[in-house]
């Protein structure tokens, strides 16, 4: 499959759509504890600019709730805000049954089958992601995956692209050799800055976001009965995001190095 040897990918939003299940989880630990604080949709959407539970609140109350952020205990605040609200999230997403974004397993699947190595690089929580995969991925999913970082591994959260450099260490694959898939710019920013090409699915907190930079940006990775949507860049008109498709861009995204696939508007996958 030309040089492509690894696949590398976020949770949030990327895997499955779990953002509007965090926004739920978020106000319900605010309301919980009596704080009066509700994250709408279009707040949200700006919230998600910061990468982190617990930084998103933190932000959140220094500037609606200064006194709040000035308290002594304001930190352990935060973190059993934080705590409350991943229980919260977790509860959510078993009784739920949120299933992964169209074309993920299928993709996984494949790669698997093909012998490609496989990574996920989040900023959000092991257990988070444990919950989301138990309820959609056999029971050994985890062995599919030859890295796996998270925060709990990674303190530092994206933009940074210390949880890349830690997948891709963990994998030994040079950052040339794999794609990473993202959602956010803060993603794309991580894994670009890691050296990695990188495929955009957007959602509804970000597809009005700007993704310069990204190889291709996508509604979803599609599958026959869910066609994906090319949202910037040029491809061909394939239903949805396979092996076939990735080699190609990959191989062409490499020839062009760092230009993005929209500033080569000429370039069209066969």
């Amino acid at each position: 499959m030309y040089s492509l040897k690894g696949l590398i990918f976020d949770v949030d939003g990327t895997l499955a759509d779990t953002e509007e299940l965090h926004r739920q989880a978020f106000n319900l630990a605010f309301e919980r504890a009596g704080l009066g604080w509700h994250w709408g949709r279009a707040l949200y959407a700006k919230l998600l600019a910061t990468s982190g539970g617990g930084e998103r609140i933190t932000g959140y109350a220094r500037e609606v709730s200064p006194e709040l952020a000035a308290t002594p205990n304001f930190n352990q605040t935060v973190v059993t805000l934080h705590r409350a609200k991943t229980s919260l999230y977790q509860a959510l997403l078993r009784d739920g049954k949120l299933r992964l974004r169209p074309g993920v397993e299928r993709l996984i699947l494949e790669a698997r089958g093909a012998g490609l190595s496989l990574g996920i690089a989040t900023s959000s929580a092991w257990a988070n992601l444990k919950t989301l995969l138990d309820n959609n991925l056999a029971r050994d999913w985890s062995s599919w995956f030859a890295a796996i970082e998270t925060c709990d591994t990674v303190e530092c959260k994206k933009p940074s692209p210390a949880v890349y450099q830690a997948v891709l260490k963990r994998m030994q694959l040079p950052a040339s050799s794999c794609i990473a898939f993202e959602d956010t710019t803060n993603g794309l920013h991580a894994a670009r800055s890691a050296g990695l090409m990188t495929v955009i699915t957007t959602h509804t907190f970000t597809v009005d976001d700007c993704f310069d930079g990204a190889a291709i940006v996508l509604d979803s990775l599609g599958d026959n009965d869910s066609p994906m949507k090319v949202l910037r860049g040029r491809a061909s008109n394939a239903a949805y995001v396979d092996l076939n498709f990735l080699g190609e861009l990959h191989s062409r995204h490499a020839d062009v190095g760092s230009t993005t696939l929209w500033e080569q508007n000429q370039i069209v996958f066969a």
